[in-house]
C-alpha cells in the first residue's frame, strides 16, 4: 500500500508508518497530494493524520485546486473546518482563478459558504471568467446561498470589484 491508496482509504494505521518516510506532500500523476486525496473521499481521520504531521493545506494539483477547494466541491463540512483550523487559505485560487467560496457557491453548499465568510472570503473576488460567487449562486438557482453572499457585500463594500 502506497500514501495515496492510505489517504485515499482512510487507512490511519498504514499512513501512519508511511508518514514516517517522509512523503506527507508527495504527488500522484494528477498532482494530488495524500491530503487532497483524503478530502476528496472525506476521511477525515487521515486528514487529521495528515494535518497533525503538517501536511501543506495549500499544494495545489495539476489543475491548480486546493484541499479546500475539493471539499467546497463535495459539500463536507467537517473536512472544511479541519483544513480551516489547520491554515488553509480562503483566497487561494485555481488555474481559472476561482477559490473555494466559487466552489461551496456553484455546488449549493450553503453552510460551507457561511464557514468561509467567517474565515474572510470575498463574496466578490471574480474569476477569470469574470464571475464572483455571487454570480454563480445566481446562475445555480441557489437563493440561500445568494442571500447570504449579498449579505456579506456590507463588509467588502457595495458589490465594487476588491481585486
Amino acid at each position: 500500500m502506497d500514501i495515496f491508496e492510505a489517504a485515499r482509504t482512510d487507512n490511519v494505521t498504514a499512513l501512519n508508518e508511511l508518514l514516517k518516510e517522509g512523503q506527507i506532500n508527495e504527488r500522484d500523476a494528477r498532482g494530488s497530494t495524500p491530503l487532497i486525496l483524503a478530502t476528496y473521499y472525506n476521511n477525515t481521520a487521515a486528514i487529521a493524520a495528515l494535518l497533525q504531521a503538517g501536511a501543506d493545506t495549500e499544494l495545489q494539483d495539476s489543475m491548480g485546486n486546493t484541499a479546500l477547494m475539493g471539499v467546497c466541491f463535495k459539500g463536507y463540512v467537517e473536512a472544511a473546518k479541519l483544513l480551516l483550523e489547520n491554515g488553509a487559505s480562503v483566497h487561494t485560487e485555481n488555474g481559472n482563478g476561482a477559490t473555494a467560496l466559487t466552489f461551496a457557491a456553484t455546488f449549493g453548499h450553503n453552510d460551507i459558504i457561511s464557514l468561509l465568510l467567517v474565515h474572510g472570503a470575498s463574496p466578490l473576488k471574480k474569476d477569470r471568467f469574470g464571475k464572483n460567487p455571487i454570480d454563480y449562486a445566481l446562475l445555480q438557482g441557489n437563493a440561500s446561498g445568494y442571500e447570504t453572499l449579498v449579505a456579506a457585500t456590507n463588509r467588502w463594500g457595495h458589490f465594487g470589484n476588491l481585486f
